[in-house]
């Protein structure tokens, strides 16, 4: 689960992110090959980023893997590395693909908790190419029960997407909680549009029927738990 997460400091140090996502996996996948005991299951948390963008439909687990950044890149890295070690070493692995995560206690750097950072700051949100990318959201709930489910079935030498199903671009997201943030003039004054991502992934969008055969779906609801999200950043101001 450990990795650098962050497509915009992927761009600017890239190098960092090939140790990180790279070389530290085949670090573990080393280690999990010179066990004394037999391992049960190497679960590796990729990202749907790694298939790229789509403009229309979903992405499946046999698609063809076309990362766009370099933090996308070093995570597909990662996937051909276990996909290697599992046919020549016999390792046992299950790649989970889940989309963009939201849930109290998020890493500062990610759109929520951001967004309330800069708010706190008296600053504007910082929101690439408009806010037009669209994301599909994942409670962190929602992922820990799919991983749950994962395990308690037992699957080995499969890959998995995980999608929570919720869609929308960045602009809806970040309007939805300027408003439960409780602000009151036009929602324009408190986005900087300014800044734009090289190479900018215009959509992710998951088709995780795969998992949902074995009788997992999403709980939570992003419109219902924006509001509990948002306040708590606001009162555990987070540097």
């Amino acid at each position: 689960m450990a990795a650098s997460t962050n497509v915009d400091r992927s761009i600017t140090d890239p190098r960092s992110f090939v140790q990180d996502n790279i070389i530290a996996t085949a670090h573990l996948l080393e280690y999990a090959r010179q066990l004394d005991y037999k391992l049960e299951r190497f679960i590796y948390f990729s990202t749907d980023e790694v298939y790229g963008d789509i403009e229309t439909g979903s992405h499946t687990e046999t698609d063809v893997l076309k990362p766009s950044n370099p933090y996308s890149e070093t995570k597909a890295a990662a996937d051909m590395l276990i996909l290697a070690w599992a046919r020549t070493y016999k390792i046992p692995y299950v790649i989970v693909r889940p989309t963009n995560n939201y849930g109290v206690g998020q890493y500062i750097e990610k759109l929520i908790p951001k967004a309330c950072k800069y708010l706190k700051l008296g600053r504007k949100i910082p929101l690439h190419n408009n806010g037009t990318p669209i994301r599909n959201w994942l409670h962190a709930e929602d992922t820990a029960s799919a991983t749950i489910k994962l395990i308690e079935t037992g699957v080995t030498n499969q890959i998995y997407n995980i999608c929570g199903g919720y869609e929308q671009s960045n602009l809806e997201t970040v309007t939805k909680l300027l408003t439960v943030y409780g602000l009151n003039k036009p929602h324009e004054d408190y986005i900087n549009f300014s800044c734009n991502r090289p190479g900018q992934d215009v959509r992710y969008a998951l088709d995780d029927s795969k998992l949902r055969t074995l009788g997992w779906e999403p709980q939570k609801v992003f419109d219902e738990e924006l509001s509990s999200i948002v306040e708590y950043y606001k009162n555990k101001f987070i540097w």
